[in-house]
């Protein structure tokens, strides 16, 4: 007896649950570090880019910018944030940060390992909120003092993040 042709596996149907499976880990860690206090109410560890990472690292870079977007989208649904400005920075931050570590994957994967593009990827969110908050928000330059301070935050979290993910890939390249 044979499967009706819905019912079969299939490439599209693995890459549907896989794409589904990372957005709703991506979207579990992003409620989670929304509860963990923060020093500064702007410094977030950046917890949910774990699974955008995984994802650009075994799926692509498509992939990857789906699951931002939706991670970002039914996150900000969950927590109230949805078209407010917090959820346009994050929105902004999110493509930005893939688009540089999609780029330095495929084109500098000799210089950059998972650790240097998930830290590119964290510098390039932090700034790009800075940019958008200075265009968008408040109009002034002097935003950009924040920028040491989010660069060097930027250099922590991007390697724990790096960490995590490196640790996923490498478990699920074994399976």
């Amino acid at each position: 007896m044979s499967l009706p042709s819905s019912l079969k596996y299939s490439a599209s149907n693995s890459r549907l649950v896989r794409l589904s499976l990372l957005t709703a880990f991506g979207i579990i860690l992003f409620l989670f570090e929304s509860l963990i206090p923060r020093p500064l109410p702007w410094l977030k560890p950046g917890l949910s880019h774990i699974a955008t990472l995984i994802a650009l690292y075994t799926m692509g870079i498509s992939d990857a910018m789906i699951i931002v977007i939706l991670r970002i989208l039914v996150g900000s649904l969950l927590v109230g944030t949805l078209f407010n400005p917090a959820f346009i920075l994050s929105l902004g931050g999110g493509i930005a940060a893939t688009m540089a570590m999609s780029l330095a994957r495929r084109y500098f994967s000799k210089i950059f390992s998972i650790f240097g593009v998930s830290i590119l990827g964290a510098v390039v969110h932090n700034m790009t909120q800075l940019f958008l908050v200075e265009i968008l928000i408040i109009g002034r330059i002097e935003i950009f003092y924040l920028a040491p301070v989010m660069i060097l935050s930027s250099l922590f979290t991007g390697f724990i993040v790096a960490f995590a993910s490196y640790l996923l890939v490498e478990k699920t390249r074994l399976l």
